[in-house]
């Protein structure tokens, strides 16, 4: 079991768009360059989402993408789920026929991790990940402003 990179980047990118949304629409080419993703991988992902109604797009000079609904609506299952990233500890994908076309010894045991697993990543929100960002960009600027006052400039902070 292990989530790809197809999920981690969608979760990547979804935080990196809800925390510059304020500024207007997101370009993919400003995340691809931001989060060090392929433009092309990240075209894939967000036609995606955006069928999912998880993000929208706008379209001309100064188009991009904005979320299609508050961060705190969206869920990382949410994310995950869209951009069809199975999450399955099982062998056997759920269809019990992993030993020997029978259901193994441990079928249960990763059944109940698959369900955990939906579980918590149902409970964090976009909103939730994008405020943790936030806290410690606050921290960064916090700390370096400190060097200021030592004749050091303040480190611009990227999430």
């Amino acid at each position: 079991m292990r989530l790809t990179t197809k999920g981690r980047f969608a979760v990547t990118a979804m935080i990196d768009l809800a925390l510059r949304q304020g500024d207007g629409p997101v370009t993919l080419a400003g995340i691809a360059e931001r989060q060090k993703i392929s433009l092309s991988y990240l075209e894939q992902l967000f036609g995606k989402l955006r069928r999912h109604k998880l993000v929208s797009s706008v379209r001309g000079p100064g188009g991009g993408y904005c979320l299609a609904k508050g961060d705190d609506d969206i869920t990382v299952a949410d994310i995950i789920r869209a951009v069809d990233e199975p999450l399955d500890a099982t062998q056997c994908g759920g269809k019990q026929n992993c030993h020997d076309e029978h259901r193994c010894m441990t079928h249960d045991l990763w059944t109940n991790l698959n369900k955990r697993m939906y579980e918590y990543l149902h409970s964090v929100r976009l909103g939730d990940l994008v405020r943790q960002q936030r806290e410690k960009a606050g921290d960064k600027v916090v700390q370096d402003r400190r060097g200021e006052r030592e004749g050091v400039r303040p480190l611009v902070v990227s999430a």
